[in-house]
């Protein structure tokens, strides 16, 4: 009877290794399959994404997906403390897509920030558009042959002269060098009305 109980005992122990090696063959199988299903979905998506664009999924991107694949063929023994290969792998490719999505967006707003072709863009602060939309309306009134108004607008000093002529010559530089030939001396022009109406008088 003492046998029998012991050799029923070892069957049971047994049979319980046999089953907790075998339910964490099969965690570690799963864990792996859904670590590579995910790999390939996000593969997936951009590759879509990049095939839009007639372009090729980044060369880092495919070197990450290859190692994990190496990875998962293998399997790896872990000790306390010590990193897990697969993780190591992930942090990899999670580098790459993440550094490939940056740049993507950068070009991007790159591209989006450009002028279009043939246009010119200028950054101008609030006040300096104020300034040039109030002498762009007094010049074009002044060009009209049937403006009759005896309207008077004048700067109230010599610093808002300045700011105003300032903001006219940020216009004039950006058109291209070989296009304005007249801008250094229409800005020298401004500037010595300037100097000639505010100038110091003599004590």
């Amino acid at each position: 009877m003492d046998i029998l109980l012991f050799i029923l005992s070892g069957l049971l122990v047994a049979l319980v290794v046999a089953s907790w090696s075998g339910a964490r063959s099969f965690f570690e199988k799963g864990r792996l399959q859904g670590m590579e299903e995910a790999t390939r979905e996000i593969v997936r998506g951009l590759s879509c994404h990049y095939e839009l664009e007639g372009r090729t999924i980044p060369e880092r991107v495919t070197k990450a997906v290859e190692g994990i694949k190496a990875v998962s063929q293998r399997r790896w023994k872990t000790g306390k403390g010590a990193t897990d290969p697969y993780h190591a792998q992930l942090w990899i490719f999670g580098n790459a897509v993440g550094e490939a999505c940056w740049l993507n967006g950068q070009a991007a707003g790159v591209r989006r920030k450009a002028p279009a072709n043939g246009k010119i863009r200028i950054d101008l602060s609030l006040n300096e558009l104020q300034r040039l939309s109030w002498l762009a309306h007094l010049g074009f009134q002044r060009m009209m042959p049937n403006y009759r108004s005896f309207e008077i607008h004048r700067f109230t000093g010599e610093q808002d002269a300045l700011e105003g002529t300032l903001a006219i010559a940020k216009i004039e530089g950006a058109i291209p060098a070989q296009e304005r030939a007249f801008a250094e001396v229409q800005l020298k022009s401004r500037q010595k009305l300037i100097r000639d109406w505010w100038r110091a008088v003599p004590s």
